[in-house]
């Protein structure tokens, strides 16, 4: 393959986050990055475990906030913060 001037190279990656023109995300865990370069043009392949996320009203810091405030995991965070659309009202909903 270099031959005909391509290289592949893994990239080690926890998470891909693919940001949609909409506003949604395209989550993948566990995911397997190659990079290929074939003739100065550069693509990406990624396959893992694909979760669609829409549109949050928080943050990712306010998710970290709430898990460290609660010691609850990353989804009973973001479902809270999505049920309350606040803060103080998850952390308090989940304590």
């Amino acid at each position: 393959m270099k031959q005909l001037g391509m290289n592949q190279e893994e990239i080690d990656a926890s998470r891909v986050i693919i940001e949609k023109e909409d506003g949604n995300k395209i989550i993948i865990q566990n995911p397997s990055v190659t990079k290929i370069k074939i003739q100065n043009q550069e693509s990406f392949q990624i396959t893992g475990d694909v979760e669609e996320s829409e549109t949050e009203n928080f943050s990712e810091k306010d998710v970290e906030v709430v898990m460290q405030k609660t010691n609850c995991t990353r989804e009973e965070a973001q479902k809270a913060l999505g049920e309350t659309e606040d803060l103080a009202e998850a952390i308090l909903k989940l304590s």
